[in-house]
C-alpha cells in the first residue's frame, strides 16, 4: 500500500470533523445526540496525539488540544462526565490528558486527570478486586474495560501517586488470565460474571459464549501500553505480563487469515457463514504486535504478522468513493446484556452493525501505521 494515501485518509477525516459532529463517531451521529466525553473520541484523539508526536505537525495538536479542550473546564471538571456513573469506557479519553498537560501546560488538564482518576478510586470491585466493566453491569469484567481503564490507571500511580497502586492495576491483570483464558486454545472470552447471575454466562464458569476480535484486542493494547508505563522496580512483574502477552498473541497467529493477514469477527469460526474479516480488531493486533516488538516485548520475527494484517485492511477494506477515501468492515458495537438483551452468541456477533469510517477501526490502524513510520526511522 501507497502511505501517501493513507495519509491522505487521516488528513479528510480530521478536515470533515468537528467537536459536535466528529465523522468518526457513528454511534454519536446514529443517536443523534450531542457530543459527549466518550471513549471513541478518546481513541481517536490518543492517535492524532500520536501523530503530532511522530510527525511534529502542530495541526495535529492544535485539532486534539481544542477537542479536548472544549470538554475540560477550569475547574477540572469535565463536560457530560460524571465519575460517580462508575463507568469504565469513561476513563479512556482520560489518557489523552497525561500528554496534552504536558504539551500545552493548561493546568486544568492536570485537574482533570485527577477528576477521571476520582472515578477509579470509587470504581466498585469483583471478588477478586478486579473494577466492576459498569456500574450498569454489576459484578461483570470485560475485557473492553481492561483497555479503557489500566493504561491510565498505571500511568497515574507511577506520574502522581508514588506508585502506590501499580500492584493493583498489575493483578487485575492476573485475575483476567486466571478466570477468562480458555487453557485449551489460549484465547479468551469477551466477559465474566463473578455473580454468576447474567442471563448470557455460564451458571457454572460465568463466562461468556464466544471469543470476539475486538475484545481479545482490547486486552492486547491494555498489556502493552501498561507495561509500557510501568515503573523500573517492577521488572519481574513487567515479564510475567510479557509472558502473558505472548502466549496471548502466540494463540491468535494459528487464526490469522493467510490470504489477508486479518481476523474473523468471531476468531475461532473463521470458516462459518456469515463470519468476516473485522477491521477494528485486526488494527488493534497490527498495533499492538508492531509496538510490541519495539519494545521488544516480542522478538523481531513477530512484526510481518502486524505488518501483514495492516497492509491486508488497507488492500481489502481500504476504498474510494465519490472521491472520498472510506475504511470499512468495522464492527460499531458489541457488548453483553442491556436492554436489547445481548446474549453473546455466534449469530449475535454477527446481527451487529458493520459500517465504515469509525474510530474502533481508524484509531488502531492510526497507531499501527505510526509504528511502520517508526520503523522506518529507526532504519533511515
Amino acid at each position: 500500500m501507497k502511505m501517501p494515501v493513507f495519509e491522505r485518509y487521516i488528513a479528510e477525516l480530521i478536515e470533515k470533523s468537528t467537536i459536535e459532529v466528529p465523522v468518526w463517531n457513528i454511534e454519536k451521529i446514529k443517536s443523534g445526540g450531542k457530543s459527549t466525553w466518550n471513549y471513541i473520541d478518546g481513541c481517536m484523539i490518543k492517535a492524532v496525539i500520536e501523530l503530532y508526536h511522530i510527525t511534529g505537525n502542530k495541526k495535529y495538536l492544535e485539532f486534539a488540544d481544542s477537542f479536548i479542550n472544549y470538554f475540560v473546564n477550569e475547574d477540572g471538571s469535565i463536560q457530560s462526565y460524571d465519575p460517580k456513573e462508575y463507568n469504565l469506557d469513561n476513563v479512556n479519553a482520560g489518557k489523552t490528558l497525561f500528554d496534552l498537560y504536558k504539551l500545552t501546560g493548561r493546568e486544568k488538564y492536570r485537574k482533570a486527570i485527577d477528576t477521571v482518576y476520582s472515578q477509579l478510586k470509587g470504581q466498585p470491585r469483583t471478588s477478586t478486586g478486579n473494577f466492576w466493566h459498569k456500574m450498569i453491569y454489576p459484578n461483570q469484567i470485560w475485557m473492553d474495560g481492561l483497555y479503557m481503564a489500566q493504561p491510565f490507571y498505571m500511568q497515574y500511580e507511577v506520574e502522581y501517586n508514588n506508585k502506590a497502586n501499580c500492584r493493583d492495576s498489575y493483578e487485575q491483570f492476573l485475575h483476567v488470565y486466571d478466570l477468562m483464558r480458555d487453557t485449551r486454545n489460549g484465547l479468551y472470552y469477551h466477559a465474566y460474571d463473578d455473580s454468576r447471575e447474567a442471563f448470557w454466562c455460564d451458571p457454572v464458569t460465568g463466562l461468556s459464549d464466544n471469543f470476539w476480535l475486538r475484545a481479545l484486542g482490547w486486552y492486547a493494547m491494555a498489556l502493552v501500553d501498561t507495561m509500557e508505563v510501568m515503573p523500573e522496580e517492577m521488572a519481574e512483574e513487567k515479564a510475567q505480563l510479557g509472558a502473558v502477552y505472548k502466549e496471548l498473541i502466540d494463540a491468535m497467529l494459528p487464526y490469522q487469515d493467510q490470504e489477508s493477514g486479518m481476523w474473523y469477527q468471531v476468531v475461532n469460526r473463521g470458516r462459518i457463514q456469515p463470519n468476516y474479516l473485522e477491521t477494528s480488531g485486526s488494527a488493534i493486533f497490527a498495533y499492538a504486535i508492531m509496538k510490541s516488538v519495539r519494545l521488544g516485548y516480542l522478538d523481531e520475527r513477530y512484526f510481518a504478522f502486524g505488518r501483514k494484517a495492516f497492509d491486508g485492511i488497507c488492500e481489502k477494506y481500504l476504498s474510494e468513493e465519490n472521491g472520498e477515501l472510506q475504511l470499512g468492515g468495522i464492527c460499531l458495537v458489541a457488548g453483553l446484556g442491556n436492554k436489547e438483551m445481548r446474549e453473546g452468541t455466534f449469530d449475535y456477533y454477527m446481527r451487529e452493525p458493520v459500517v465504515k469510517n469509525e474510530a474502533k477501526g481508524v484509531a488502531p490502524l492510526i497507531l499501527a501505521y505510526i509504528e511502520i513510520m517508526m520503523r522506518e526511522k529507526a532504519e533511515r
